[in-house]
């Protein structure tokens, strides 16, 4: 354990709906399971939100001194454009819309996921889980709880979840006012049975299908997660996290799978996490919209993409958190501060291996560790890390070297990014930086001749295509986002 971080874990437990602190199932390890994308269109700025919880939450238990074990899927194939198991697999869907092969889909979706991941400074897990990589686990892992477990329809197998203790726990869905509650559907024993294995329709053929004891067909959405992550980090395992979405529907199906496979009543992980949404009135959010909201259309408009880590980090990650342009340019706003601040302070130090002893910088570690240790509340972490730029007083070196260790969990890359970083060009942008830098040295120079209609002139033109000048400041100039 890390003797710097000496606050008790503490994380709140979607499962039984309560904090709980954080004992880990292997001595010194953490092994943790998110619930990745599934790869049939771009991710939006709301799903990636779920990844910037999950990296804060490996970030602090390394802070905290434990050796992590991340996984992330990738789900290919299987998840129906209803997570209440009905519709079309997404993938085959969005193949046939685009008429390229599901393969080629993927592929592409998965790179772009992994694009907005080193975007957003979202640390690389210990394993990228690839659904199609373990059908025939999964198919093992079928007929493992068939018989005890599940029933066969004309559709494919399907999983009683009356054959289980406690189903829909999580969701809190046996309750009169449940939020999983699920309409019935013809063939089913009970409304919440979910598909184990989906037949390919007579006459049809899927551009994904295996082989099974149950025809050939493709697996069902559910059944992914719970072999895979008992593949990779065994059961039980310590943190499984995704969206608040998740909690509804997939993941009581996960736990059913878990407690069926291991015969036992335990869900598979200990502490089931779950972010809240991101709230966007716009209503642009959605991949249905056409035009929705996705990482890049941000740095289209002039947006580092790290401030809208920022702006998650500003907020905890169990609160809904409301997306406007405003507060994505305050976010911003903030991040430049914060670099403009370090880079001052790199400038004085250099040294980041100093140790850290002062009194003050001791009390504001721990203050940070408080905060983290308390259900990851970077909210409150933010300002420390900022406060800590603001003590003039005490040695460069060792400020620089507890920066060092917050933005290892705060994750901005503080000690890597420039301010000229920040600048982003906007897409719609018609000059580029060359362009900008000759107009004002044209600019300095009339300034100089005392040409001040010159230089007022040559100000307003930059201005009209959407540039800030700076005057006496190092940068000299900024892009203006105009949203």
């Amino acid at each position: 354990m890390n003797d710097i971080a000496t606050h008790p874990l503490q994380l709140f437990n979607s499962l039984t709906r309560q904090m709980e602190a954080f004992v880990s199932v292997h001595a010194g390890e953490a092994r943790v399971y998110t619930c990745g994308p599934t790869v049939y269109n771009y991710p939006h700025i709301g799903n990636m939100r779920a990844y910037v919880f999950a990296d804060l939450l490996g970030r602090t238990l390394s802070w905290k001194g434990y050796k992590l074990t991340h996984v992330i899927n990738i789900t290919d194939v299987g998840h129906l454009t209803d997570d209440a198991d009905q519709g079309e697999d997404k993938l085959e869907k969005m193949a046939a819309e685009k008429a390229q092969s599901i393969w080629d889909i993927a592929r592409h979706y998965t790179d772009a996921y992994w694009q907005d991941i080193k975007a957003l400074n979202i640390r690389q897990p210990a394993h990228w889980s690839i659904a199609t990589d373990y059908v025939p686990a999964m198919i093992d892992y079928a007929k493992g709880i068939a018989d005890k477990h599940c029933y066969e329809l004309d559709s494919g197998l399907y999983f009683d979840v009356s054959s289980v203790a406690n189903y829909g726990t999580l969701a809190r869905a046996s309750t009169d006012d449940g939020e999983g509650r699920i309409d019935a559907v013809e063939g089913k024993r009970n409304a919440a049975d979910f598909a184990i294995w989906r037949k390919t329709p007579p006459g049809e053929k899927r551009q994904m299908e295996w082989d099974s004891p149950w025809g050939k067909g493709a697996p069902g959405w559910h059944l992914e997660c719970s072999v895979m992550s008992e593949a990779l980090l065994g059961l039980p395992f310590d943190i499984h996290t995704g969206g608040i979405d998740h909690r509804e529907i997939h993941h009581p199906n996960e736990i059913a799978q878990n407690q069926a496979h291991s015969c036992s009543d335990h869900s598979g992980a200990k502490i089931w996490m779950h972010n809240n949404f991101l709230i966007d009135r716009t209503g642009k959010m959605s991949k249905s919209s056409g035009d929705f909201l996705r990482l890049q259309l941000l740095i289209d408009k002039g947006i580092h993409p790290l401030a809208y880590r920022l702006m998650c980090l500003q907020a905890h990650y169990r609160s809904e958190l409301e997306f406007t342009w405003d507060n994505l340019l305050a976010a911003l706003t903030r991040l430049k501060r914060i670099v403009i601040g370090v880079e001052r302070l790199v400038e004085k130090a250099g040294d980041q291996s100093a140790p850290v002893d002062h009194p003050a910088l001791l009390q504001l570690r721990d203050k940070f560790d408080g905060a983290l240790s308390d259900d990851l509340n970077s909210s409150k972490g933010l300002p420390l890390l900022e406060e800590l730029l603001g003590l003039k007083k005490v040695a460069a070196e060792q400020r620089l070297a507890l920066l060092s260790e917050m933005d290892s969990v705060l994750g901005l890359g503080l000690l890597s990014i420039k301010r000229s970083d920040l600048r982003v060009r906007p897409k719609a942008a018609t000059i580029d930086a060359a362009a900008i830098e000759a107009r004002l040295d044209q600019r300095k120079q009339a300034k100089a001749e005392k040409d001040f209609a010159t230089a007022d002139a040559i100000r307003d033109a930059l201005t009209a295509q959407g540039v800030d000048l700076m005057d006496g400041d190092p940068l000299r100039w900024e892009w203006r986002t105009d949203i």
